[in-house]
């Protein structure tokens, strides 16, 4: 039997998270993966379909969903910060979150990646990586060689993150934005589309431009 996932949120990344479960199951020839539906606190949504499934209610049914496992799609500039109290409203432990590798993407055997994370398409993980819980890396990104990203980061598309670097929690690293090597990215901080990080960011920061400079606290 295929194992039941239920996907929180209702945007695009959701959207792309339930085709990179049929893309797991079309790589595999058999299905691994069944999306029995999605979850938003958004109610408009409530019994509308998505991706051919339905919109079962809001976060905290996924209590009552006691045969299912969940993936976690809601995160952007706006409420990053906010995704480990968003996933607490469902009450459901850890170890019933899945994780979902897109059949593209490449993953060393030496890295470690968290329950809850999602690696979309054409996405390259190097020797040593660690990934926390609840993170997200978005298609064509490149982690080096023994980089460190903490729990409900979002790495979004095209993002170069150079070797020994630390991404901390809750952060978000914008499109096509790449970072030297050893340096530390502070928890909560936001790094702009584009930007070339040289130098550590301290927490709560947000950080754009070439070379990146600090532009504002993050909250």
């Amino acid at each position: 039997m295929p194992k039941q996932i239920v996907i929180l949120g209702t945007n695009g990344n959701c959207v792309d998270i339930f085709e990179t479960i049929d893309s797991i199951n079309a790589h595999h020839g058999s299905r691994i993966f069944e999306c029995r539906g999605f979850l938003d606190d958004n109610p408009s949504t409530h019994g509308q379909t998505l991706c051919g499934v339905k919109v079962l209610g809001s976060l905290a049914l996924a209590c009552e969903l006691a045969d299912c496992h969940f993936v976690n799609g809601i995160g952007s500039p706006a409420n990053y910060m906010h995704k480990e109290a968003i996933i607490a409203r469902t009450n459901v432990p850890l170890a019933r979150f899945a994780t979902l590798v897109h059949p593209s993407a490449t993953v060393a055997k030496s890295a470690q990646v968290g329950r809850g994370t999602v690696i979309f398409e054409n996405v390259t993980i190097t020797s040593n990586v660690r990934i926390g819980n609840h993170v997200i890396v978005l298609p064509n990104s490149v982690i080096s060689h023994d980089v460190v990203i903490d729990d409900y980061t979002c790495i979004t598309g095209g993002v170069c993150i150079a070797g020994g670097t630390r991404v901390g929690r809750h952060c978000y690293l914008g499109a096509n934005s790449s970072l030297i090597n050893n340096i530390t990215i502070g928890d909560f901080s936001l790094i702009g589309m584009g930007s070339v990080v040289l130098k550590g960011v301290a927490e709560n920061s947000v950080v754009v431009g070439n070379p990146a400079r600090f532009l504002r606290p993050s909250r």
